[in-house]
């Protein structure tokens, strides 16, 4: 009845509009007010495992099922939650065949979860993983479900960029579209697109960079990470062929010492003269995420934790040609939904794809810098494609707690605008 009474809330008979403009310029929705409500929607936990460099760390040998399924178990024992309850299941992934269709199934019965949980994926390239998480919230809101879990997983190890797209099955007709031969730009070039025209120098991009860095290394020291991290064990091969069982507790990312003086000496990775260097971009990373969301009433009904709620959630589309610029213009719409300003956030998870394009966010947004990725961000954490937006919830949570705040934000670019 209670899913009913919401779905006929929505529904307006013709007679009843006085403007139809009204279709055409919708006024901003929540899914959640400033005070809590049992129709909110929660985060009962977001957990992430380490994330290791691509094609030379820790899961290089690890298959994205197994790096999913670690999860999907500890998840279930962080919270004792009964799958039964869970109504939905969706993941983020963007290099796999298919979104990781197939494995991600897999993965959920590898992690102990029963079949009759129903599975889906996604692929909204970087910002896959957060997606899917909105995706459930919503599915939640509208009654559709009570409890969900959602996430996203890469391995750019074995599933590198790129590696699945065969241009001479592409349309012709895409060079005669500016906006759609432009969606094959390499991401590094729309990174110095938005340095040239935001001005933005190598100088700044760098001095970021060591920002990244310096912080996630002092997180790892004071063990900030320990509580959204579920330890891996894996098997490695040696170079010798010969295979060892280890535990992965840790990021491999973040680099001590690194300063701007050291990565003034690399040189451009996509064009002479450029600015946007193998420094001051993310990394390439191999990782899973997962959050478990509920209805408040129904976490509260089956003594679920409580550590958060989603109040809102936007996307904007931009020009392929600068896609690093989404956050400054998502942001914005998802924070005017919630009704609260740039100066109510206390600390922005801003993906950093590239140095100049998180730059270009927090200078045009006007964001104080040490709002900022507190904890690091991708360029020293890394950034396995589908998983980043979840493990940006992940990360965002302890911060908050920790520090006693409130409101957080995770954002990022999204390949092709």
């Amino acid at each position: 009845m209670d899913r009913l009474q919401r779905i006929s809330g929505h529904v307006v008979s013709a007679a009843s509009v006085a403007d139809s403009t009204a279709f055409l310029n919708p006024q901003p929705t929540s899914m959640a007010g400033a005070q809590a409500d049992d129709s909110d929607v929660v985060i009962c936990c977001a957990i992430r495992t380490p994330l290791a460099k691509a094609k030379k760390g820790g899961f290089k040998d690890t298959a994205p099922e197994e790096m999913l399924a670690a999860l999907f178990a500890a998840i279930v024992e962080r919270t004792k939650v009964d799958p039964k309850q869970i109504g939905d299941i969706q993941i983020g992934n963007v290099l796999q065949p298919g979104a990781s269709g197939l494995t991600s199934r897999m993965s959920q019965f590898l992690g102990g979860l029963p079949f009759d949980i129903p599975l889906s994926v996604v692929n909204r390239q970087c910002s896959s993983g957060l997606q899917a998480t909105a995706n459930i919230a919503a599915s939640i809101k509208a009654g559709v479900i009570d409890v969900g879990l959602a996430g996203g997983v890469e391995s750019m190890t074995m599933f590198p960029m790129t590696g699945g797209l065969d241009i001479n099955k592409l349309s012709p007709k895409i060079v005669d579209n500016d906006l759609a031969a432009s969606c094959l730009m390499p991401m590094g070039m729309t990174s110095e697109n938005v340095a040239e025209k935001w001005g933005i120098p190598r100088e700044r991009q760098d001095a970021m960079a060591a920002d990244s860095h310096r912080k996630a290394i002092q997180a790892q020291k004071a063990g900030l990470f320990k509580e959204e991290i579920v330890p891996v064990k894996v098997e490695v091969k040696n170079a010798d062929g010969s295979k060892k069982e280890v535990v992965l507790d840790k990021d491999e990312g973040p680099r001590e010492g690194t300063s701007v003086e050291s990565l003034a000496k690399l040189k451009p990775a996509f064009k002479p003269g450029g600015s946007t260097t193998a420094g001051n971009a993310s990394q390439v990373t191999d990782g899973a995420a997962l959050v478990l969301l509920a209805k408040r009433s129904a976490a509260k009904k089956l003594g679920l934790p409580i550590v958060g709620r989603v109040r809102s959630f936007a996307v904007v589309g931009v020009d392929p040609k600068l896609m690093g610029i989404g956050p400054a213009f998502a942001i914005p719409p998802a924070l005017e939904k919630a009704g609260v300003k740039i100066d109510d956030i206390d600390v922005f998870e801003i993906n950093e794809a590239f140095a100049s394009q998180a730059t270009m966010t927090i200078d045009h947004l006007k964001i104080p810098m040490e709002k900022v990725n507190p904890k690091g961000g991708a360029i020293a954490l890394g950034h396995p494609l589908g998983a980043t937006g979840a493990r940006q919830i992940a990360t965002l949570l302890p911060e908050l707690k920790r520090t006693g705040k409130k409101l957080g934000v995770c954002s990022m670019c999204i390949g092709s605008g």
